[in-house]
């Protein structure tokens, strides 16, 4: 996962690092990894399952994997706002969701948080916003270790350095009291 800091607020961008191609389950366990770390910055996760298709507006086998775990998401965890499989634009722009696809639960929730049907997209998506815009990207952060683990790229600036310290300490703290 990468947290993606620009100015108006944080993203949380999940998986962008480990799994190549995930299968439902992974995407179901991501998205639940994901949003319990969102959770731990005091956020409310508002999810969005990414796809090249919008709600069944194309077919294939990755639109079908993100459908299939929106579903397992929806009715294993009823209180998650959660919805896809939708595409990026639609997910960041409520004006053009609710215009298009008023039935979506990410109407008018600000959506902070994008789950990637697979590492290819994830990990293009944040190196695009990286290099493209003026925000900060923080990670990987590994989810679901038993401990505290974390990893820094290559080149890293003291300032990343920092922030992902501070990551991890948080995340240790948080592994201690669990």
């Amino acid at each position: 996962m990468y947290i993606i800091i620009t100015e108006k607020r944080p993203y949380f961008f999940a998986d962008t690092t480990i799994n190549i191609n995930p299968s439902v389950q992974d995407l179901v366990d991501i998205t639940v990894l994901t949003a319990e770390t969102v959770k731990q910055f005091n956020l409310k996760p508002r999810i969005a399952m990414l796809s090249y298709s919008n709600f069944g507006s194309a077919e294939g086998e990755e639109v079908r994997k993100v459908q299939q775990a929106v579903e397992i998401l929806q009715r294993e965890y009823p209180g998650m706002i959660v919805d896809g499989e939708i595409q990026a634009n639609f997910a960041l722009n409520n004006q053009l969701l609710s215009e298009q696809f008023p039935f979506s639960e990410l109407v008018d929730k600000s959506v902070n948080t994008l789950i990637f049907p697979n590492l290819v997209s994830g990990n293009i998506a944040y190196k695009l916003l990286q290099e493209m815009s003026k925000a900060e990207a923080i990670g990987p952060v590994l989810l679901g270790m038993k401990k505290a683990v974390h990893i820094l790229q290559m080149g890293s600036s003291i300032r990343e350095i920092v922030n992902m310290v501070t990551i991890a300490v948080i995340d240790a703290q948080s592994k201690k009291n669990s």
